[in-house]
């Protein structure tokens, strides 16, 4: 077998058959006009055997790759087939083998990524500026008329947005990144609303990136919560707060996505259409950015008078939001590759009962990084990692999570290894032979109780004439949140003996809030 790397091989076969393609020959007897047949047959079941390859390769599947290497060997076959049988054209054949290796070699390029096929992308140079004499009532109306790459017309591309895009490039670049795989992940979610609305997505990613990195989450010192931040006083006003259920919807995708629509088209409608002011009253308050507009109308952002009313964080957040959405827009500008993320929402429906925490490790890598357990929360929020969630539950997931649950949670020794360990509890692991002794007392003999007699209460004493009475067992109120393998933890209690000892079944240990247990079996 050659040493070269396999692209090369091929790309060297598509170079030699070239140079022997030659006019149609004689023709053929009909047993070779059959083999010629049996020969495109083959060529069209590898082309589809190909395809079908690409598309788990997309959907993350790790099989993808094996079979798409599978189907150009076929192809390779196919040829060498044709170059041998008489009276059989390699062209029509060799123009099916280019086409998919073409399309893998973009694909191992990245050049599949919607952004990296941007052949129209702006140069820094001549699409940097928004015109200056733009009346405020057009720049809204370009605005909500927005088509993905209007943005870029409606904000003031200037030094600050430069030192925002070098540090997201540089010491930033990670959280630039995660912010854009859980922008994509949740996109479904958090999109729709500002896409019917017609408000740019670019900058949607922007909040997204500087408030949370995308993590729903996040809950902030000030009280500000979820993936867009919203503080509970101006959450409950734009539809967001408690549910009812002990749920707060400000860590919902979908209802933040929607009510962050509705807050920017407010602020715009009331400041001129500005994205920089804006983004000011979303970070630096409404009333502020208000009161300034009402001073200097139709002034921008950027202007002395206006640019120092409003506070260093406010200062620092508008131009790293905007950078963030340029970044968005314009990666191979900046030498910027994003991963490719392009999942295809589906609903997921447990066939056993389980933990997210549960599901990430039987789901494994799946292609990506860091596995699932990030992508899982944010379209679950109702969730805790640990908590357990009931068999027939349907989940928010992706075609490639539910592939990998069904091969690899539903049944299965990962599927039973994955719950081995997340019913694991340290305390099992302690071997208890007695209570120690406590630090220098000294010990004078066993004491060792027979049945029927009693036992001295010390050394040469009188014998109890009563039984010793148990230590009364501790009890503990369950609180939001908590699930029995936490406690047993906490505790350090044995799992398994805490749920005997409160009639509590395996494998799924429920436990709710305000119930007393009984801790049996708990070494504190």
């Amino acid at each position: 077998m050659s040493a070269f790397p396999k692209f090369f091989r091929r790309t060297a076969l598509a170079g030699l058959l070239f140079s022997f393609l030659a006019p149609a020959a004689l023709a053929a007897s009909a047993r070779e006009q059959a083999a010629i047949e049996a020969i495109h047959k083959r060529m069209a079941a590898a082309t589809v055997r190909y395809q079908n390859a690409q598309q788990l390769s997309a959907e993350g599947d790790p099989a993808g790759d094996e079979e798409s290497d599978a189907a150009l060997a076929e192809m390779e076959a196919v040829l060498d087939a044709c170059a041998l049988q008489r009276g059989c054209e390699v062209s029509p054949l060799l123009a099916a083998y280019k086409s998919a290796l073409m399309a893998r070699i973009g694909t191992e390029d990245g050049l599949e990524d919607e952004n990296d096929l941007d052949e129209d992308e702006p140069l820094a140079s001549d699409d940097h500026a928004l015109l200056p004499n733009m009346p405020e009532s057009e720049r809204m109306a370009r605005l909500l008329n927005d088509q993905r790459h209007d943005f870029d017309k409606m904000v003031r591309f200037n030094p600050a947005i430069e030192a925002g895009i070098r540090r997201w490039l540089t010491d930033m670049r990670p959280q630039l990144i995660d912010s854009y795989e859980n922008y994509r992940n949740m996109r479904a979610e958090i999109y729709p609303q500002w896409e019917r609305d017609g408000l740019p997505e670019p900058l949607l990613f922007g909040i997204l990136a500087k408030e949370s990195n995308g993590k729903v989450h996040v809950t902030s010192r000030a009280g500000a919560a979820g993936p867009l931040q919203f503080m509970p006083a101006t959450g409950l006003r734009f539809g967001l707060g408690p549910d009812g259920t002990g749920f707060d919807t400000r860590y919902d995708p979908r209802s933040a996505g929607y009510a962050s629509a509705d807050y920017l088209k407010e602020r715009m409608a009331e400041l001129g259409g500005s994205i920089e002011l804006a983004l000011a009253a979303y970070n630096g308050g409404e009333g502020r950015a208000l009161r300034v507009y009402q001073q200097h109308p139709g002034r921008s952002f950027w202007d002395d008078e206006v640019y120092y009313q409003f506070p260093a964080e406010t200062r620092d957040y508008v131009p790293m939001v905007i950078a963030a959405g340029w970044l968005f827009l314009h990666p191979r500008q900046y030498g910027l590759k994003f991963p490719r993320v392009n999942p295809k929402p589906a609903l997921l429906q447990l066939a056993r009962a389980s933990s997210l925490n549960e599901l990430t490790m039987c789901l494994g890598n799946g292609g990506t990084r860091d596995g699932f357990l990030r992508t899982l929360r944010n379209l679950n929020p109702r969730y805790q990692p640990d908590s357990l969630i009931p068999y027939g539950t349907d989940l928010r997931a992706n075609t490639r999570i539910v592939r990998l649950y069904r091969r690899y949670c539903d049944k299965g020794p990962r599927a039973e290894l994955a719950r081995m360990l997340n019913n694991a509890n340290v305390g099992a692991a302690i071997v208890r032979t007695g209570n120690p002794l406590p630090t220098g007392t000294v010990a004078v003999g066993d004491v060792t109780s027979l049945p029927g007699a009693a036992t001295a209460e010390r050394a040469g004493g009188p014998a109890s004439k009563k039984n010793p009475k148990p230590a009364p067992v501790k009890r503990y109120k369950v609180k939001k949140g908590d699930t029995l393998g936490r406690i047993a933890n906490k505790y350090d209690c044995s799992l398994k003996q805490l749920a005997r000892a409160n009639g509590l079944r395996a494998p799924s240990y429920v436990v709710k809030p305000g119930q007393s247990l009984k801790l049996e079996g708990c070494g504190k």
